[in-house]
């Protein structure tokens, strides 16, 4: 584990192996920093707001590390690609929650992290996919995770794109609330602070 992924993994209850996951998973995806483990970081803190268990704490960080493993394994360059998906593609790329759940459960990881991975892109108005789950539907870990997930990947860079600031990036978190993320966790998300992964890679140079 690098020196960077042990500062973000130094308070989570992480092993070896998921870390490397989450590094090949990020290598995969284009991303410069560690992004699976950032999220992690930032669905933790979220989870202690919500006063989780410690074992559904685990699962959600566990979960974190490997939600996009389908990705990985469906190896699809137009993943990496900065357009718009045609209708094709876009189907395709639905079936990758559903690959992860099948992986992790390959990997014994427990029924918990099996369902996280599997809805983490399910919406709060029901526009998600694999399944179209809505509102409570949606269990509070995948609903932490979509937030947390698309934070860190608007503050991040990858090759093909540029990331937003810390303000562009919680002002779109807070637009979408009520439609694509939980408003319930978008309010305690914008009410953390003084955690080093919130601040934009685009900002990091300020």
């Amino acid at each position: 584990m690098s020196v960077p992924e042990k500062a973000f993994s130094q308070n989570l209850a992480l092993d070896d192996e998921l870390s490397r996951i989450a590094s090949d998973i990020d290598e995969f995806e284009g991303y410069s920093n560690p992004h699976a483990l950032r999220i992690a970081v930032l669905a933790d803190a979220l989870a202690r707001e919500f006063n989780l268990a410690s074992q559904d704490r685990l699962s959600l960080q566990q979960a974190a590390l490997v939600h996009d493993i389908g990705e990985m394994l469906m190896e699809r360059e137009y993943i990496k690609t900065n357009r718009v998906l045609n209708p094709q593609e876009r189907l395709d790329m639905q079936r990758h929650p559903v690959i992860g759940e099948q992986e992790a459960a390959k990997r014994g990881l427990s029924r918990a992290v099996q369902l996280i991975v599997r809805w983490h892109h399910e919406w709060w108005n029901g526009l998600g996919y694999p399944d179209g789950l809505s509102r409570d539907q949606i269990p509070l870990a995948a609903r932490i995770i979509r937030v947390a997930d698309t934070y860190a990947a608007l503050t991040d860079s990858r090759p093909y794109s540029v990331p937003i600031s810390t303000s562009e990036a919680r002002r779109y978190i807070t637009e979408w609330a009520g439609i694509e993320f939980d408003s319930r966790v978008v309010k305690v998300f914008l009410s953390l602070r003084d955690i080093p992964e919130l601040k934009s890679y685009a900002d990091k140079n300020e």
